[in-house]
């Protein structure tokens, strides 16, 4: 059994939490699920809690039959001789003299600018931007020919990953028009789709995958994952185009690259899977600057 309380979280966040749980009061959801999707739910819950709070209590094996987590800010979970305890802190701010030369309402400016500055970079730290081209759209018969993906490290610097994928299907000529792969170039600088899925699974880690129109990528994916190792994609998911959706109602239409223009972004190679996800994470930057990611 597994409790879940959230105060003053996003609306996104407590619909996300009822594909698991049952909200018996309001912020209260009750579950009853494995430790490893309570693990990703947690990690979930905090990357999507916002200035919220949230408190985690499972049954486990220890003298009292439960344990718990919080991020509350005036309490820390502490463990005694094995025992979960609730550990109240006191409020420094009462204490602290406050320097001279500022105003109430300056202090509290500096501060949430330093804390909106600190909760981007750890948002931002803690994605992944993923794309892949394929031979077509229909996922019983098309095949994926590459995979690109771009993680952020700091403003001037990104991991990136790119994987071009040697296959036995003739390239359709539309297909090899748009992203400038045939047949002979696959074979030629390509790899193996298991050896790729295999480098993917490592340059993904734990991290949250994001994506335009995200379904598409990792259905593909998925397919592929258990064809070769009976697996699928364990990480948390988040689709970029329903937040465009939802603040751009007047666009033109969504695809990717009208959606970019329509940020002043920058794509070099439209329908290169590399350059989709490196713009794609430009997009997410744009999108988490202006507080909508």
């Amino acid at each position: 059994m597994t409790v879940i309380t959230l105060t003053k979280v996003p609306q996104s966040l407590r619909g996300d939490l009822t594909k698991w749980c049952q909200e018996v009061q309001t912020g209260v959801y009750v579950g009853s699920f494995s430790a490893r999707i309570r693990d990703l739910l947690w990690k979930r819950i905090l990357l999507n809690i916002g200035r919220g709070e949230a408190t985690l209590i499972y049954t486990t094996n220890n003298e009292l039959g439960y344990d718990f987590k919080t991020t509350r800010k005036d309490k820390q979970v502490v463990q005694f001789d094995g025992i979960p305890l609730m550990m109240h802190l006191k409020n420094q701010s009462s204490t602290n003299k406050r320097k001279l030369g500022f105003s109430t309402a300056a202090h509290y400016h500096r501060a949430n600018t330093l804390h909106k500055k600190s909760n981007e970079k750890d948002v931002l730290s803690s994605i992944v931007a993923l794309d892949i081209e394929t031979t077509g759209l229909d996922i019983t018969k098309d095949q994926i020919i590459s995979i690109g993906a771009v993680k952020y490290i700091s403003k001037s610097k990104c991991e990136r990953f790119y994987r071009l994928i040697k296959t036995d299907y003739e390239i359709p000529t539309h297909i090899s028009k748009i992203t400038q792969l045939t047949s002979e170039k696959l074979n030629q600088s390509g790899v193996e789709l298991f050896d790729a899925l295999e480098d993917l699974n490592k340059f993904l880690a734990d991290r949250l995958i994001v994506g335009y129109n995200l379904n598409f990528d990792i259905n593909f994916l998925n397919r592929d994952y258990q064809k070769y190792n009976n697996s699928h994609i364990l990480n948390n998911l988040k689709d970029i185009l329903p937040i465009i959706k939802n603040k751009n109602k007047f666009i033109d239409n969504y695809k990717l690259n009208t959606v970019l223009k329509n940020y002043g972004i920058k794509n070099a190679e439209p329908h290169n899977a590399l350059s989709d996800a490196c713009a794609t994470l430009d997009l997410i930057i744009k999108l988490v600057e202006q507080g909508s990611f």
